[in-house]
């Protein structure tokens, strides 16, 4: 499971150290992809092709389920981290992403996400209010 927020810098290469806490589960491989809110999901291998069994299941009947496995599987490139755990963020995902050589990694639980500082810490600040406030009951049984 990944968890806590981390802010490394990424390099002149586009290179980026994952965080230590989370090198154990990567170390076998990971797959980058584009995640939502333009952040990057960082998924171990064996996660994604979990994942990506659940995609199949998806009706391709549904225009919006050709749309998401369309934008999570072009974006998807297969990596394993060196021995300083550092891998290379393809410069299309750094696109999207909008990323400089300020980073926030994230633990979210199955996955880890990769942001630019600044919107993340922006998406925070909106997010943290909502669930301060939240009234609801948004997952079954936590509240």
């Amino acid at each position: 499971m990944f968890t806590g927020t981390y802010e490394p810098r990424m390099d002149a290469k586009g290179r980026v150290i994952l965080p230590a806490k989370f090198r154990s589960q990567l170390e076998a491989g990971v797959v980058l992809t584009r995640g939502q809110e333009h952040c990057i999901y960082v998924f171990p291998s064996v996660e994604f092709d979990r994942m990506y069994t659940e995609l199949q299941k998806a009706s391709l009947n549904r225009p919006q389920a050709r749309n998401y496995i369309r934008v999570m599987m072009s974006g998807a490139d297969t990596l394993v981290p060196d021995r300083q755990g550092r891998v290379t963020l393809p410069p299309e995902l750094r696109r999207y992403a909008g990323l400089g050589d300020e980073l926030t990694v994230i633990g979210a639980g199955a996955r880890a996400e990769i942001w630019n500082r600044k919107a993340w810490q922006e998406y925070l600040a909106q997010q943290e209010e909502v669930f301060a406030n939240m009234a609801e009951e948004i997952i079954p049984g936590l509240l």
